[in-house]
């Protein structure tokens, strides 16, 4: 087999990235271990454009908010699956003074332009505890994850161009114009391996910073709330009757298992939040691909120009990874400079400085 690109891992980065590429007329294959647990499976899929207890504008949320809708509305139209759910976002205001401070904020354009003129507070008060109102942040939804991640496995499946295999990055053969690997001859293989990452030995000297996170499913039967919820914790509508609350931020014992700890966490911060009762009915949890500076790590390999990578999204893979899959294109095809903030070259000196020299 031979290919422009073959790129490793098929979460949301792997994914939108290999979509972007076959939609500008290049040969993708997608090589994936299915059995190996995902962060993308985990996601809750919002993409909120502002964020945080300050009501912080989401980083360069001008250009990726107009792009994930364009992005996934086409990858609907063309796979002909339901992805896109709009939906604003209610933040209960905690206290007078956060009130007064968030409408404050809202006269600056560039935040005002994500919250709604007006809101229907009592709309919620029946379910939601808001005794000081709150504001609603628009242009805001979620992506259905695992509905995406599926209809692109199946379509690059029909094919042909789908490999499902456990991937080492020691069985390849890297030549300077590209990699060989199964026989098969790739221009360019691009990892998106996510929070597994840190084992591949190309790129095991990037700045990973891994967040687990772990989110609840539940049940309610009298809560007719359709937007998404957000002070502390999120409660998410995802179909009739049921509903996901998140999310934990943990750095420390990163690994894939749900605890009590988690579970206890998020009941304690919804409490506060939900007047009516819930019934849990499953738990999750994910690997975040973070990094320590916050911002993606794209871009070619400082000593083998075939090879390049597509991670450390972190907790906003579905607003990032259009956007960015788009601009890595345009870099990979020789049209334009990688946006620095998320060109791994700002971190070279790691590499020069390690174990990889020569």
């Amino acid at each position: 087999m031979t290919a422009d690109y073959l790129i490793v891992g098929q979460g949301i980065a792997g994914s939108v990235l290999a979509w972007t590429l076959h939609r500008r007329g290049k040969k993708v294959v997608l090589v994936n271990s299915s059995h190996l647990p995902s962060a993308s499976l985990a996601a809750a899929g919002i993409f909120n454009p502002l964020t945080g207890k300050k009501l912080v504008r989401t980083w360069k949320a001008d250009q990726l908010f107009p792009f994930l809708t364009a992005f996934y509305g086409e990858v609907e139209r063309e796979l002909k699956i339901p992805l896109l759910h709009f939906s604003n976002i209610y933040r209960p205001f905690r206290s007078v003074e956060e009130q007064n401070s968030y409408l404050a904020q809202t006269s600056d354009s560039s935040i005002g332009r994500y919250v709604a003129e007006s809101v229907d507070n009592q709309q919620y008060q029946p379910y939601i505890h808001n005794p000081f109102g709150g504001l609603e942040v628009t242009r805001s939804g979620w992506v259905d994850v695992p509905v995406f991640l599926n209809a692109i496995r199946l379509f690059f499946q029909e094919q042909n161009r789908y490999i499902e295999t456990d991937f080492d990055a020691k069985g390849i053969e890297i030549r300077a114009n590209g990699v060989l690997w199964q026989e098969g001859v790739y221009d360019k293989i691009i990892f998106c391996e996510g929070p597994h990452a840190h084992r591949n030995p190309l790129f095991d000297w990037l700045p990973y910073n891994p967040v687990k996170g772990q989110v609840l499913d539940v049940t309610m039967d009298n809560y007719p709330v359709t937007s998404i919820v957000n002070q502390g914790a999120f409660i998410m509508p995802v179909e009739s009757n049921r509903y996901r609350i998140g999310a934990t931020y943990t750095w420390h014992d990163i690994d894939w298992q749900t605890t009590e700890d988690g579970k206890a966490f998020l009941q304690q911060k919804v409490q506060g939040l939900l007047k009516v009762p819930y019934r849990i009915v499953g738990q999750r949890v994910g690997i975040r691909p973070a990094t320590k500076d916050r911002r993606p790590l794209i871009g070619l390999h400082p000593a083998h120009p075939a090879v390049g990578i597509f991670n450390g999204l972190g907790t906003k893979g579905v607003s990032l990874a259009p956007y960015f899959a788009d601009q890595f294109a345009d870099f990979l095809e020789g049209r334009k400079e990688l946006d620095p903030e998320v060109n791994i070259e700002r971190s070279f000196s790691l590499y020069y400085s390690g174990k990889n020299v020569g």
